[in-house]
Parts: C-alpha cells; structure tokens; sequence
C-alpha cells in the first residue's frame, strides 16, 4: 500500500521519530513501537508503523522484522538530512507542499456492525492525526478526507485488517456512493456503524464483507442507512514489536 514519496522533506512527526531513534541508539538499544508513540504524542500503533515504514523506505532507518525491537537509525542519510536542514526556509517549503494532515476520527467496525460509543468520533484526541504525502493521492481526492481505526476482521481479503488505518473521502449523500465501493455506512436507528462493501438491490441494501467465513448485511430502503465516507487508502498495521 506504501509508495515511497517523491519529495525529500520529512513532516515534523518524522523528524520527531528520528531524534527518538538517535537517542535511543545512544543508549544501545532502540524504543518498542509503544514507546515510540508515547514519547512523540501518537496514540495510534498503526499510525506509528506507518511513519516507521515510511522512513525505512525512504532509507532513514534499517528494520529486522526477525528479532524484538529491530530498529537503527542509517547514520549517512541523517547526514544527509541534517545537510539540508541548513536551508530550513527550503525545507519547510517542501513539508508544506508535500504533505497534508489527515485527523484520526475515531474507530469504525469491521465485524458485526458496532454501536456508536465504541466506535464515535471521540475516541481519539482532536489534535490526532496522519500525515500523508499528497503525491500518494489522486488530485481529485484530496479534500475531505479523515481517518478511522479499523477494529475487526470483515473486510480481511481486501487487505484491511484489524488495526489498520482508513483513509476516507467524506460524501455528502448516498448517491455519491457506487456498488462496490467500501463505505463507512451508518445505521441511525441501530446506532451502529460498519465497514463494508456497499451495493444497492431493488428493495434493499447489501453490506457485504470481504471474508468468507462472513455473511452479508442486510438493510430494508425503509431503514435509513448514511453513508459517511468512501476508503481512497489504507494504512496498514506492520507486524512489530509493541
């Protein structure tokens, strides 16, 4: 899902990961995934390994996915990096161009549908969020967008699972919305919400999961259904340390 990014400036949370790693390589021995996000504001894990992957593919760091905690920072692309700070106005100019911050709204199921005060837009803080290199995104999906934590295993064999991250294109009514596109869909008088594929049949809406141990959902045209927001990207969860 990752592409590696075309400009060479690095957003502030990339920066602060780094100065954690080089710390961390004084004392010989580098952070868990946990630390890393405590120690630079990120409540999310999934968020944390997408800034990791993003500097190992942009080859700021090394990883062993072998052995506990593999992490080290590459001493000759901090050079580097540090080599370019000495132009901070030009910097700061390509951080500005290339990325956008994307807010973590809060959690959306991916299983049964899941009522509204385990998944609401309140779960995380309101100054959480993504950065995202905008050259990973089409032009035309670049305004609206908000994030959601997945929690469940429904939509598995469409690469989205359990403690991704989904990035979503908000819609203002359901028309916005094609048979086969994944939806955060909310259901207003179950107060539950749900990841899922969406389709529209003669008399009713089909919710379907992309896991075939799971059966689709149902909804009757006389229950209102809202849909909240179409997935343009995942972010997914790396399997490391914590």
């Amino acid at each position: 899902m990752m592409m590696v990014r075309k400009s060479k400036g690095l957003s502030d949370r990339h920066h602060k990961i780094l100065d954690l790693l080089q710390k961390y390589a004084d004392k010989g021995y580098p952070p868990s995934i946990r630390e890393i996000g405590e120690q630079t504001g990120i409540t999310s894990t999934s968020v944390v390994n997408y800034y990791l992957e993003q500097l190992e593919k942009w080859g700021y760091i090394e990883r062993d996915r072998r052995i506990s905690r593999g992490l080290r920072v590459v001493p000759e692309k901090l050079g580097e990096l540090h080599t370019a700070l000495a132009n901070p106005l030009e910097t700061a100019a390509e951080m500005i161009n290339d990325f956008m911050r994307v807010p973590i709204l809060g959690r959306i199921g991916a299983s049964l549908p899941m009522p509204v005060p385990a998944s609401d837009f309140n779960y995380f803080g309101s100054e959480e969020g993504v950065e995202i290199a905008r050259s990973l995104l089409p032009s035309k999906k670049q305004e609206g967008l908000f994030a959601l934590e997945v929690t469940g295993n429904s939509m598995i064999d469409a690469m989205v699972n359990d403690g991704d991250i989904v990035i979503m294109r908000k819609v203002d009514n359901n028309a916005e919305a094609k048979n086969g596109e994944m939806v955060a869909v909310w259901l207003p008088e179950r107060d539950e919400t749900t990841l899922k594929y969406f389709y529209k049949e003669p008399d009713r809406y089909r919710l379907q999961p992309a896991n075939p141990t799971m059966e689709p959902i149902y909804i009757e045209k006389s229950e209102r259904l809202e849909i909240r927001g179409k997935v343009v990207m995942v972010i997914r969860k790396v399997g490391l340390s914590q």
